[in-house]
C-alpha cells in the first residue's frame, strides 16, 4: 500500500483533518487537567482523580490521530467520503462523550465507570459502554470501506496489516472492554506511570487490545521494508502479539476473585 501522491492534502481535508483537529483538541485538553491534579489532593480509590481523564485524553488523541492515518489507506477516498465522514463523526462523538463524562465526574471527584448507585448513574455507565463499543467499532467499518474497494487487499502485506490492525482493534478491545467492566481492577496505584497490578487486572490486556490500531500497521511497514520474507515475518509478529493478549487475559482470569479482593486489600 505505496502513499497515495497527494498523502499530505488528503490528510488535511475531509474526516481526515477532523480527526486530527479533535486529537488536537485532546491533547490541548490535558495541560489544563494536569495543572488541575497538582492541585487537587483529592483521591479515588487511592489514585488521584485526574489521572484518569488524563489517560483517557492521551488515549483518544492517539486513537484519533491513527484512525486519520489509516484512511490514507483507502483506495478511493472520494468514493468512499460519505462512510468516512460518517465513521469519523462516530468516533468523534462518542470519544467526545467519554472524555466529557468522565472529565466531569472527576471534577466531582466521582467515579465514571461502575457507578451505578442511581438511575442516572447506571444509565451513564450504560452510554459510556455503548460509546466505547462505538469507537471501536468505527475502525471495523474502516477496514470494510477498504476491503470493499480493493478486491486484492491480501496482495499487500502494508494493505493486510491495516485491515487486520483495524479488525483487530474492534474485536481485542471490545472483548476485553466488556470483560474489564465486569471486573475492576484492583484499588490503588500499581506500576509506575500506567498504574496496572501485577494480578487480576485486565487492564494491560484492554490496553494490547486498544494499540494493536497502531502495532499491526507497524508490523506490515517493518514487513514491507524487508527485500524478502515479509509476509511471514508480518503473521509471526502479529501472532505473538495475538498470543500476548491471550496470556494477559489468561492471567487475569487465573488469578480470579480471591486474588482480586487480597490486591485490593
Amino acid at each position: 500500500m505505496p502513499l497515495p501522491p497527494d498523502a499530505t492534502a488528503l490528510l488535511l481535508s475531509g474526516p481526515r483533518l477532523a480527526l486530527l483537529v479533535f486529537a488536537a483538541l485532546m491533547l490541548l485538553c490535558m495541560p489544563p487537567a494536569w495543572l488541575r491534579a497538582g492541585r487537587d489532593s483529592r483521591r479515588l480509590r487511592g489514585v488521584g482523580v485526574w489521572v484518569k481523564p488524563l489517560k483517557f485524553m492521551a488515549a483518544v488523541a492517539l486513537f484519533s490521530f491513527t484512525t486519520a492515518l489509516l484512511m490514507l489507506a483507502v483506495p478511493d477516498p472520494v468514493a468512499a467520503a460519505a462512510p468516512l465522514r460518517h465513521l469519523s463523526v462516530l468516533l468523534i462523538a462518542t470519544a467526545t462523550f467519554e472524555v466529557s463524562y468522565i472529565t466531569v465526574q472527576a471534577s466531582r471527584a466521582e467515579e465514571s465507570h461502575y457507578n451505578i448507585r442511581d438511575p442516572f448513574h447506571l444509565a451513564m455507565n450504560v452510554l459510556m459502554a455503548v460509546g466505547a463499543v462505538g469507537m471501536t467499532a468505527s475502525q471495523a467499518w474502516l477496514a470494510l470501506v477498504i476491503v470493499g474497494q480493493d478486491r486484492h487487499w491480501m496482495a499487500s502485506v502494508t494493505t493486510l496489516a491495516v485491515v487486520t490492525g483495524l479488525m483487530l482493534t474492534w474485536l481485542l478491545a471490545t472483548a476485553s472492554g466488556f470483560m474489564l467492566g465486569g471486573k475492576r481492577a484492583p484499588a490503588g496505584m500499581g506500576m509506575p506511570l500506567m498504574g496496572w497490578h501485577r494480578r487480576a487486572d485486565l487492564r494491560p490486556a484492554h490496553f494490547l487490545g486498544v494499540h494493536v490500531q497502531q502495532c499491526v500497521p507497524l508490523f506490515g511497514l517493518l514487513a514491507a521494508s524487508l527485500p524478502a520474507g515479509g509476509m511471514a515475518l508480518f503473521v509471526t509478529l502479529t501472532l505473538a502479539y495475538l498470543l500476548a493478549w491471550l496470556l494477559a487475559i489468561w492471567a487475569e482470569l487465573k488469578a480470579g476473585p480471591l486474588a482480586a479482593s487480597r490486591a485490593a486489600s
